[in-house]
């Protein structure tokens, strides 16, 4: 899966940095850059369904993306992201040797 745009809904900039303490740059950061994709579920338009990245901003954080991606147009749109669980980083780790 190749990311050529990523978009966050302003709405979700919000929740991201009052709910979760994160930045919508560390968000970006993950899903640029060495982060374990997943499938999570199909999305309600067909093709475009739903994803979560797991990855490490550049800060070393363990961050978990949830993000809707647009193979059209290669475009990711957040809709989620907070710090992994200790279950998420302990699959994270064992898939990244």
């Amino acid at each position: 899966m190749e990311i050529a745009h990523i978009i966050c809904p302003l709405n979700i900039e919000e929740k991201l940095e009052v709910k979760h303490n994160l930045y919508v740059r560390e968000a970006r950061q993950v899903l640029l850059h060495h982060s374990r994709i997943r499938f999570v579920e199909k999305g309600h338009i067909k093709g475009e369904n739903v994803y979560s990245a797991l990855g490490q901003s550049y800060g070393g954080r363990y961050l978990i993306v949830f993000f809707v991606y647009k193979p059209s147009n290669q475009t990711a749109i957040i809709i989620s992201a907070r710090d992994m669980s200790n279950k998420e980083r302990k699959f994270y780790g064992r898939k990244k040797k």
